[in-house]
């Protein structure tokens, strides 16, 4: 593990929707030498061999976000519909992960499959919920004036080294791009359209 980077003056929030990469980006992050901000509470399973890399606190974003300033300087998880409750002061990046619906979707399922559980939506509906609640975050985060980088989760396991390269930059640089490039693992991309 590369020696952790510690001047970075803002936090970087990793989002996206669920099953759309953002386990494998903080993985990637924590290996290039960025801290991670999680409290292990979620381990790794079978839909997420990698670890979650989440903190419980961030559920409750919408109540009691004054606990964030702790995240100044590393990498955070934050699912895509609780981005509207970070708090305008602080410094961020976000890295927003992009994945193609049809392969969120099944992914999902396959998730709640192996929890004996199934979903009342179908497919069609959660599509077209996904589709405005995007919408909606990323006319939110433009207004705001946030720095956001788009990661598209195909592109980053196709050619892992180019995707490195662009958050190394977004970032400021300083992350160890070798070993971002050695983690990411294309075997887990399990769910292709």
């Amino acid at each position: 593990m590369p020696p952790a980077i510690t001047n970075m003056p803002f936090m970087t929030v990793v989002s996206g929707l669920p099953r759309s990469g953002t386990s494998m980006m903080m993985k990637m992050l924590e290996a290039g030498g960025l801290p991670i901000y999680q409290d292990g509470m979620r381990v790794a399973d079978a839909d997420n061999p990698k670890g979650y890399y989440e903190t419980e606190k961030v559920k409750d974003l919408a109540k009691d976000a004054s606990w964030l300033g702790e995240a100044s300087g590393k990498a955070i998880k934050i699912i895509s519909s609780l981005l509207f409750y970070l708090p305008p002061e602080l410094n961020y990046k976000v890295i927003f992960m992009r994945r193609n619906m049809t392969e969120i979707l099944a992914s999902q399922k396959k998730m709640l499959e192996r929890s004996c559980q199934s979903s009342p939506v179908s497919d069609e509906v959660m599509a077209a919920k996904f589709s405005i609640h995007l919408r909606k975050v990323w006319q939110y985060i433009e207004q705001g004036g946030r720095e956001v980088l788009a990661v598209e989760y195909a592109e980053v396991v196709a050619d892992p080294g180019t995707a490195v390269t662009r958050i190394n930059t977004f970032l400021g640089g300083g992350l160890d791009q070798d070993t971002m490039r050695r983690v990411v693992d294309g075997g887990l991309y399990r769910q292709r359209s």
